[in-house]
């Protein structure tokens, strides 16, 4: 094979790639996870997410002290919104990920993967459910 053949073979292989990618589903920032009966959103650790009655549509009210109990599911710089998951931007700047258009976080007194125990706290915190 001469130079100029291997060059537009890799060339055209490279393309292909990249098509590939362009076209590649965007994964899902949160998992689908089963406790007991009910099917929930987890993050990458397992953590199980929640929802606040108090958030508007695209809008987090959870701040300060309420961020401290209920961190947001921070979305990482560059992330791109698709199907039912928004980002939404915190008065802090931190962007956090929504589902829905209600924007999630976790509980911190949830120690391990698969604690639910802020599900209903307050009477405004539910967990997430695809």
């Amino acid at each position: 094979m001469s130079g100029m053949t291997k060059s537009l073979v890799i060339s055209f292989g490279l393309a292909l790639i990249s098509l590939s990618v362009a076209e590649a589903k965007p994964m899902s920032p949160a998992t689908v996870v089963t406790s007991g009966q009910h099917k929930l959103l987890a993050n990458d650790s397992g953590r199980s997410l929640y929802t606040f009655d108090k958030d508007q549509p695209g809008k987090s009210e959870c701040t300060l002290l309420c961020a401290l109990a209920w961190p947001p599911f921070e979305a990482p710089a560059g992330a791109k919104a698709s199907g039912p998951w928004s980002i939404v931007t915190r008065p802090t700047g931190v962007t956090q990920w929504a589902y829905n258009g209600s924007p999630l976080y976790t509980y911190h007194f949830d120690s391990n993967p698969g604690d639910i125990h802020g599900d209903g706290a307050e009477g405004v915190w539910h967990l997430a459910r695809p």
